[in-house]
This record gives structure tokens, C-alpha cells and sequence, in this order.
């Protein structure tokens, strides 16, 4: 069906836009981890710069996972079977910096339960 509202053709053009941004960072991403999965495997690399491709893979990741462009569940997994292979091929699995383990929220505590409000004795009858 064609679209007919003004917003909806906005709409349409907005999601053209999104669509093409999305696809770089995509291509970024597979990319970045390809690069890390050759090193693994093929010509002799130091085990600086593998992990150095691993966590350069694993930075993209959490970046396209936290702008929605990747779900956060499957850029989880990809870098798991990264960290994965990583250590299969014997090279030191990299720490997350910090500020990526910081910036998730924490779940505010609980309050602490209001006291019951005590109601006023009843008079006893006679």
C-alpha cells in the first residue's frame, strides 16, 4: 500500500536514512571481528596484536549493541565466541576497560516498607 500521510512518508525517508547508517556500522563491525578471527588463524601474529583485533572486534560490538543496531544478546554472543577462540588459540583474553562495566545501570535498592498506620482503638461496648 502506498503511503499517503505526510508523516508517513517522513517516516519512509527517515528509515532509509537509518537503514543506510546502520549498514555501515554493520559492515564495521563484521569486519573488525573477521580481522580478529584471521589473526587467530592465519599468519603468525603477536599475541599483543591479537588481543589488541579482539578487543578493537569487541568495542564495536558493545558500540552498534548500545546505539540498537545490533541486539545486546547477539553482540553478546559474538563476542563470546570470539573471547572463545581467542583463548583456544592461547592468547591472553583482554579485560573490559572499565568504563564499559561502569556504565551499566544498577537497579535502584528497594524502599524500605512503610510502617502500618495503626488505627484508633475501638471502644469496647457495655
Amino acid at each position: 500500500m502506498a503511503k499517503r500521510t505526510r508523516s508517513a512518508k517522513k517516516q519512509a525517508r527517515a528509515g532509509i536514512k537509518r537503514s543506510l547508517r546502520n549498514r555501515g556500522v554493520r559492515s564495521e563491525v563484521k569486519t573488525r571481528v573477521v580481522k580478529a578471527r584471521r589473526s587467530f588463524t592465519e599468519s603468525p601474529v603477536a599475541e599483543s596484536d591479537r588481543a589488541a583485533l579482539a578487543l578493537d572486534a569487541i568495542r564495536s560490538l558493545d558500540r552498534a549493541a548500545s546505539k540498537g543496531i545490533l541486539h545486546r544478546n547477539n553482540a553478546g554472543r559474538r563476542k563470546a565466541r570470539l573471547m572463545r577462540q581467542l583463548v583456544k588459540v592461547g592468547g591472553v583474553a583482554p579485560v573490559a576497560p572499565a568504563a564499559a562495566t561502569r556504565a551499566r545501570k544498577k537497579a535502584a535498592p528497594a524502599p524500605a516498607p512503610a510502617p502500618a498506620p495503626v488505627a484508633p482503638a475501638k471502644k469496647a461496648k457495655k
